[in-house]
């Protein structure tokens, strides 16, 4: 039998990492500067942890979770998402503390897995980067959050991209909003599909998130939660848009959003891509919103939370087509050629020096011709070539050439030492 990788995941090569590479490195820099730190949390969690956090009757549980029973019989779970096994970490580890300072802001880079049709951009092993904020009920952490999430993709190049914006109020008002909901479908229920008659009993907000074509022909007329908000609510989001509005950044109050997990309160938002050359209709790559109870949930205290996550693979989808220059092969600083008995050793020390100065460099471990160690400095796009014969090692002199021009300089084998300097002559 022919070894193959599972359906829906995919081998990120050398030619392609490199590329994943910059894009979380820019993410995890401009976390950084707002300081976010990094979490990490186990690949697999106990299940309960996502069934608790995703709600029983959510497509992730239900359909989509990778879960088993493990050797010592516990029920395992792969993780699905990002944010449930942060706030299990959050509890667990007491980060709640009076010492710790408020609010306490994370960030994560995270493998996550999901049994759903593979298709572009969405597999069945992808990666999910994600923030987390715990601790402050203030109407600023929303804003902040929302606006780290917009310029983290004007920084990473992200062209077309929407915010779309709506609040799930408090407790009563979803409690109002649940029960308009079942007494508008409760009618329909015979002509919705299988998944929305099952929801109508267990979460009729995710009916109005359903993509059936038996249940679209209800949607423009179902309840839309604006209706249902109290006075605190009304003005707790007419504030975040107000701010958003000061900072620039645009919105479309969206009534239709509700956001796919039961942990979620008060604002929602996403960012959308409108890209034809991707898909026919615009496409969610970053969502989040206020979750405020999911920390009590996990038997922790009332902490109110909020955070976003992006779906890695579709947004390198969305990079190669809007950023290219992220995906182009940056090469090496130096490949040194050498030929002649006694330069192997200098060769490989040259090397070890020019790295522990900051420089990428290579020479050719198979000594082949001098011909073709020129050739493989091309081909791994090598910017400088060093040659190293017997006669230069001996006189300590070597020569240097920039392979974009051709333009040349003789070094001394001290100058080696103080490369910074030297690339200042040659770049003159």
């Amino acid at each position: 039998m022919k070894v193959q990788r599972p359906k829906g995941t995919v081998d990120i090569l050398p030619a392609d990492s490199g590329s994943w590479e910059k894009v979380e490195k820019i993410a995890r820099d401009f976390f950084k500067s707002a300081n976010y730190r990094e979490i990490r949390t186990p690949s697999f969690e106990n299940y309960e942890v996502f069934s608790r956090s995703s709600g029983e009757s959510s497509d992730v549980v239900e359909k989509e979770m990778y879960d088993f029973n493990d050797k010592g019989g516990r029920h395992i779970a792969l993780r699905p998402e990002g944010t449930a096994g942060v706030v299990r970490a959050y509890v667990e580890n007491k980060l709640y503390g009076p010492d710790v300072v408020k609010p306490f802001n994370v960030y994560y880079i995270d493998n996550t897995f999901r049994y759903e049709r593979p298709q572009a951009g969405r597999q069945r092993e992808f990666h999910q980067i994600g923030v987390e904020s715990f601790g402050s009920n203030s109407p600023l952490s929303d804003v902040e959050t929302i606006m780290m999430g917009h310029d983290l993709l004007a920084e990473l190049g992200v062209k077309n991209y929407e915010l779309h914006i709506n609040t799930l109020g408090n407790e009563q008002v979803r409690k109002d909003y649940h029960d308009a909901l079942v007494n508008y479908f409760t009618p329909l229920k015979d002509q919705l599909s299988e998944d929305s008659q099952r929801r109508l009993s267990m979460n009729p907000l995710r009916i109005l998130d359903s993509k059936a074509e038996e249940d679209k022909q209800f949607l423009p007329d179902a309840p839309r939660i604006v209706d249902y908000l109290d006075e605190d609510s009304k003005k707790n989001f007419e504030t975040i848009t107000d701010m958003l509005e000061q900072l620039g950044i645009n919105y479309v109050l969206d009534d239709d959003l509700v956001r796919g997990l039961d942990y979620y309160t008060g604002v929602i938002f996403e960012f959308e891509v409108e890209d034809k050359n991707l898909w026919e209709s615009a496409t969610t790559i970053l969502g989040g919103g206020r979750y405020n109870h999911l920390v009590e949930e996990f038997d922790g205290p009332e902490t109110p939370a909020v955070g976003f996550g992006i779906g890695e693979e579709r947004l390198m989808l969305v990079l190669k087509e809007q950023n290219p220059a992220l995906f182009e092969d940056e090469g090496i600083d130096f490949f040194i050629t050498n030929i002649g008995a006694g330069t192997e050793m200098k060769t490989v020390e040259i090397a070890r020096s020019l790295r522990k100065q900051g420089f990428k460099a290579q020479y050719d471990v198979d000594q082949k011709k001098l011909k073709q160690q020129f050739r493989k400095a091309d081909r791994v796009h090598a910017k400088f070539v060093i040659t190293l014969g017997a006669k230069e090692l001996e006189n300590g002199v070597l020569n240097i050439k920039r392979l974009a021009d051709g333009k040349t300089l003789d070094l001394s084998l001290e100058d080696l030492n103080d490369m910074k300097s030297v690339m200042k002559k040659i770049e003159d």
